[in-house]
């Protein structure tokens, strides 16, 4: 039956501190408390008979209701607002009462909804099938949400709302509905209803769920212009499956993932492993977000393989599945790869596109361009503040066997009952990401036998760790980058971990070649031309750092530079704590950096530039100028 140990992480309280706390904490009192405050706003009168009856519109807004309930079931739980729990179960019960007998809870008139079987003309070349839909795509997050305030709040009514949902699609699936016309870009936006079918097999424990899955997968594989599995399995690049959506691969992806541990087929561990590698090998920028848009027909769009330009979009919703996507990996392995790309995302492309309102956030973050925020019904304000609430859950963790794992650095707290009973906090003491020393400590209230697992991050090659006991005494540890440091031991109150993660500065560079061939009339061999543009960046442990608009006005710069050469990076403690770092080139003024989500004072309209042009390859910078400053 039921688990409702998942609201935030199983057996454990969590509350995060630092720059993801305050994110997260300003998100409850901002968005959470004030777009959706019960059945009279807007975005939840969209599902009232009076407006659904007669909506021929075909549009997505139906998702907030869903996003908002996963999101604010779990902060209320957590924070014990009891102001947004009254909200969460009044909107729960609305919902559930306008719930149709078959189990429709859908925005659409009875014509337009998914169980009715619609002829459109052929697709159009992005995959969206006419008359427009997004049913599916509605009643999938709808699922999740419902499953979150059951899980958070033990509102059993959810559950069976969201049970009945599920009984429906498959009813459906079984009459001969093929789901994969029921969403655009060539089923992505429909076949996401994968991830609820698991949820709910997790949830009830009941066979049809988990068949209910594998018929969506089966459907989704023999769309041609998708092929899910065979596509993943065969190496095809994320670009090319169907139109190479991000938001919409990656929530198929985290179905994917959650199926291939309910059910233990090897092919989905191995086609989700193979699309993970390539999304993170070429499709995420420095910050790590899905990127596209360059030179291509959706700004949402994966690029090929290869592509780069510092003008890339980030989708908010993109980040939020492939946090997500990570997340599912990492509760499946505990594997420390995975938490350092939900931390890489979280610390730069999340929280670069909120604001320190809670309310508002980027549609889009670019490495190099403009902070926009976007208008009142944008998915990805709910996406932002969904993710957001994914972190608790991933900061900490405990295995079967009572192994203590920490998986996201900074401060935090985490309260664990252990499967003897004994209870264990866990907390970390630090200033990360903006300071490398950590100290955890580890109180269990009484002395137990267990395991602590700490991960150390990749790019912390230099790092040092020991254990401190409760007297003082101290043992040295071997981290490895990488990878968890565990210890094993009987613990008392007072002992602690600390660790010394030096954040050396690195610099990053990367290229664009754009290769012309051409053949001679003769037919002599094939000569290239190869044009390429390569660029500059800085990090500074997990941090990516950024510049605002160059000498005050300047949307790029040319740094004068010999092929290979590093700029000199000077650090220096800004007056807010903060390193602030100043990169020096010949022939200008020093360009100050600042940590990129804060770049510009998170100010709507600021400027944010973290990759520099460099000199073309084979060109001389020449002589430098003199320095304004000198």
């Amino acid at each position: 039956m039921p688990s409702r140990t998942t609201c935030v992480s199983r057996n454990a309280e969590v509350r995060l501190g630092g720059v993801l706390g305050e994110a997260i904490d300003a998100s409850r009192r901002g968005r959470l408390s004030t777009f959706v405050t019960g059945a009279g706003s807007p975005a939840i009168e969209l599902f009232a008979p009076a407006h659904r009856d007669v909506n021929e519109e075909g549009d997505w807004y139906g998702e907030h209701a869903g996003k908002w309930l996963v999101a604010a079931a779990r902060a209320a739980a957590r924070s014990g607002d009891s102001a947004l729990r009254a909200h969460v179960l009044a909107v729960t019960r609305f919902l559930v009462a306008v719930q149709d007998e078959d189990g429709y809870l859908g925005t659409y008139a009875p014509g337009r909804r998914f169980t009715e079987p619609q002829a459109p003309p052929p697709e159009s070349w992005n995959g969206e099938p006419v008359p427009r839909t997004w049913d599916i795509w509605i009643h999938a997050y709808l699922v999740l949400g419902l499953l979150e305030v059951y899980r958070c709040l033990d509102e059993s009514a959810a559950l069976d709302a969201a049970t009945r949902i599920g009984d429906l699609v498959a009813r459906a699936l079984d009459d001969g509905i093929d789901i994969t016309a029921l969403g655009n870009h060539h089923g992505l936006s429909a076949t996401v209803f994968l991830d609820a079918a698991v949820e709910l097999h997790a949830a009830t424990g009941e066979a049809r769920f988990l068949a209910l899955a594998q018929a969506i997968l089966a459907e989704a594989d023999a769309n041609p212009r998708l092929g899910l599995l065979q596509s993943a399995l065969a190496g095809v690049d994320p670009s090319a499956i169907a139109t190479g959506k991000a938001y919409q691969l990656a929530w198929n992806l985290v179905g994917l993932a959650k199926l291939q541990r309910a059910t233990g087929d090897t092919r989905y561990a191995e086609a989700v492993d193979r699309q993970w590698q390539a999304i993170r090998e070429h499709h995420l920028t420095l910050g790590g977000g899905p990127w596209g848009g360059v030179g291509h027909r959706s700004r949402e769009v994966f690029n090929p393989a290869g592509v780069f330009s510092p003008h890339g979009y980030v989708e908010t919703c993109s980040t939020l599945a492939w946090i997500q996507l990570n997340g599912a990996l990492l509760r499946a392995t505990g594997e420390a790869r995975y938490a350092e790309e939900i931390e890489r995302s979280a610390y730069n492309d999340l929280l670069a596109a909120a604001a320190p309102d809670g309310e508002n956030w980027c549609y889009y973050v670019f490495p190099n361009g403009r902070r926009v925020h976007t208008t009142y019904w944008r998915c990805c304000k709910s996406s932002g503040a969904m993710a957001l609430e994914e972190l608790p859950g991933l900061a900490f963790a405990q295995d079967d066997d009572g192994t203590l794992s920490v998986h996201l650095l900074g401060a935090a707290e985490a309260r664990f009952t252990r499967p003897d009973g004994i209870a264990v906090v866990l907390r970390q003491h630090t200033r990360y990401p903006h300071d490398g020393a950590l100290e955890i400590e580890v109180a269990p209230d009484q002395p137990a036998a267990f395991a602590v697992r700490v991960r150390i991050p990749r790019w912390a090659q230099a790092a040092t760790a020991r254990l401190v006991d409760r007297a003082g005494a101290t043992t040295a540890l071997d981290p490895v980058a990488g990878t968890h440091l565990r210890i094993d031991r009987v613990w008392h109150a007072g002992d602690r971990i600390v660790l010394d993660l030096a954040m050396p500065v690195r610099v990053h560079r990367a290229s664009h070649r754009n290769v012309q061939e051409s053949r001679a009339p003769d037919g002599s061999p094939v000569a290239q031309q190869v044009l390429r543009f390569d660029w500059l960046a800085l990090t500074r442990g997990p941090l990516v750092y950024a510049t605002g608009l160059v000498d005050g006005f300047k949307v790029d710069e040319t740094l004068r530079l010999a092929e290979d050469e590093d700029p000199v990076v000077v650090e220096r403690v800004g007056a807010d704590g903060v390193t602030v770092l100043e990169l020096e080139a010949p022939g200008r003024a020093p360009l100050v950096y600042v940590p990129y989500f804060a770049a510009g004072g998170r100010r709507d309209g600021a400027w944010r530039l973290t990759w520099m042009a460099l000199p073309p390859a084979g060109a001389s910078p020449g002589p430098a100028t003199t320095n304004p400053e000198d």
